[in-house]
């Protein structure tokens, strides 16, 4: 017999307490972790899930991981019999995952109700676990054909060491040959190191605290509760359906190439509202591609899951039921569910934040004072790193043979919404990261930046303005290889309500006082004393502009 889930205010209690747990994770991860792509950016999201691996809470972090994560924690389950002491690692994008440079570790939670209500760890073979905590980072560099893991690949193996789910830590002991076969296949294995033991603490912590809980209130209770947020979610999220009108909402945009072929790549979405429920149809969406721009279909449901869950509100639990009333049909093949090996990485990063702007600009004709313009729609991702110890490294110190692997997306502008303006230089959308400290970036790399600011102007107009980009001036002390995966700079965020488009972004080479014009997506053999300038886009404005 089922538990009986707590009354309203016990379950508003327990959505509190599992988020808590979620966020304490995310600060153990963040205070332990070793490369300022998780400490100092905090590119990492956790979540907890019941047994039958549904997301039951999650902390506030990565959009484009949290809605991803429960395909993984299932294939996981599905992979491996998991027993108390076991952790699974898995980064593979056709499990779950979004692409290689996420690396996702799954701990399974074992108590045992005793008649006192205590919650006490057990040992019992064969138990299936009662819950599980699980926390995905991104890791500066996973191997493949490029410093940083976000190459201009053409197929999925150049992008990385792929992990299909197995078993980091066993019975409670690291699997040493498998940590050491992974970090022999990436450019900096201490790094990876040290971040994989950060997860690894991060989830020890969900577990522990996963199990005071369980010893406080008793098994049964928290198991009720965990059921009881899934179904308020899902009634919250049939509610919202039901307060829009019923009818089919259709909006196209597109990507501007795949970083190898020169077209666009258009994406189209169909929403559906009927009563309490909505169909998202992405029929007439591109074939895949043969550039990385190719999302998986966890990356497709991260991001319906995303945009209905904005309109809910703030109060709402975040959580697996707010799917369940939402169907959504992603064609294999195209680029919102490619079919293996094509290459990802573009897509978690580019191809997720276009489906996000195509969703909004479809549920804006339903919902018209409640979905801003255009934000930038791109993550301007960066990397700068070597293989290897150069010579004539300059400045920085590379005579031991230390590579480095350096990782950033950049803030750019949100769209105009009703009744506000756009914010200036902020993660959007799918990202929910920080750019890094100049500090830290200069303290870690060799690199210096030259010149960081706001992008004045790049925001659409409007009766409520979008936000405007940045620049972001790097220059290198060190020969290294630099590759730019970024979008709309070509086609622009768009405005709504007649609000206007924000400006396209820039990217740039400043080498020996010249300017080049550089490509959205590119990868280039860099010198010490040349300047990459990324310059990003600004949101789209809202609404005619008033005189």
């Amino acid at each position: 017999m089922p538990p009986a889930p707590p009354d309203p205010i016990r379950l508003e209690v327990f959505k509190h307490l599992f988020a808590s747990v979620a966020e304490e994770m995310g600060v153990v991860l963040r205070r332990t972790s070793y490369s300022p792509n998780i400490k100092e950016r905090r590119d990492f999201s956790c979540a907890l899930f019941d047994a039958a691996g549904q997301m039951i809470a999650q902390a506030a972090h990565i959009p484009v991981h949290l809605g991803a994560m429960p395909l993984s924690v299932q294939a996981a389950i599905d992979a491996l019999t998991l027993g108390p002491g076991d952790v699974a690692i898995l980064n593979d994008p056709y499990r779950g995952g979004t692409h290689l440079p996420d690396i996702t570790l799954v701990t399974p939670i074992f108590v045992d109700a005793q008649p006192s209500g205590v919650a006490q760890n057990t040992d019992g073979a064969g138990e299936r676990p009662f819950a599980f905590a699980a926390c995905r980072a991104h890791h500066a560099d996973v191997g493949g054909m490029s410093p940083g893991s976000m190459p201009i690949a053409r197929e999925l193996i150049q992008e990385g060491v792929i992990i299909p789910p197995l078993k980091l830590v066993e019975a409670g002991q690291i699997n040493q040959g498998l940590l050491e076969l992974l970090l022999a296949n990436v450019r900096t294995p201490e790094e990876r190191r040290g971040d994989l033991h950060a997860q690894l603490a991060a989830n020890a912590k969900g577990a522990q605290r996963l199990g005071e809980l369980a010893a406080r209130y008793g098994l049964a209770e928290v198991q009720g509760a965990m059921q009881g947020l899934v179904d308020y979610a899902e009634r919250m999220t049939r509610r919202l359906l039901a307060g829009l009108p019923d009818g089919v909402y259709r909006f196209a945009d597109r990507l501007d190439d795949d970083g190898v072929d020169p077209q666009p790549a258009e994406i189209v979405v169909t929403i559906a509202i009927q009563g309490e429920e909505a169909t998202v149809d992405f029929t007439g969406t591109a074939p895949q591609r043969r550039g990385s721009v190719n999302a998986v279909y966890a990356i497709t449901l991260s991001a319906t899951l995303y945009v209905f869950r904005c309109l809910l509100g703030e109060d709402a639990p975040t959580n697996s039921g707010c799917l369940r009333p939402l169907r959504v049909i992603a064609p294999v093949g195209t680029v919102v569910n490619a079919r293996p090996p094509a290459p990802v990485a573009g897509g978690n990063v580019e191809t997720s934040q276009r489906i996000t702007d195509v969703l909004l600009g479809a549920l804006a004709q339903a919902a018209p004072d409640r979905v801003p313009a255009a934000s930038q729609g791109t993550m301007n991702n960066l990397t700068i790193g070597t293989s290897r110890a150069e010579p004539g490294a300059g400045d920085w110190d590379l005579a031991a043979g230390r590579p480095f692997a350096y990782y950033e997306t950049i803030a750019g502008g949100m769209g105009g919404r009703p009744g506000k303006a756009g914010a200036d230089a902020i993660h959007t959308h799918m990202t929910n990261t920080l750019n890094t400290p100049v500090e830290a970036l200069e303290y870690a790399y060799p690199l210096r930046v030259q010149r960081y600011e706001i992008r004045r102007g790049s925001g659409g107009a409007g009766r409520w303005r979008g936000g405007d980009g940045v620049r972001r001036d790097i220059e290198l002390l060190a020969d290294a290889q630099v590759t730019l995966l970024t979008e709309r700079r070509i086609f622009a965020p768009y405005g709504l309500a007649g609000g206007a488009p924000g400006q396209p972004g820039r990217n740039l080479l400043l080498r020996g006082g010249q300017e080049m014009e550089l490509p959205g997506k590119t990868t280039l053999q860099a010198e010490a004393g040349d300047v990459i300038s990324v310059q990003t886009p600004g949101g789209g404005g809202w609404g005619a502009p008033v005189d």
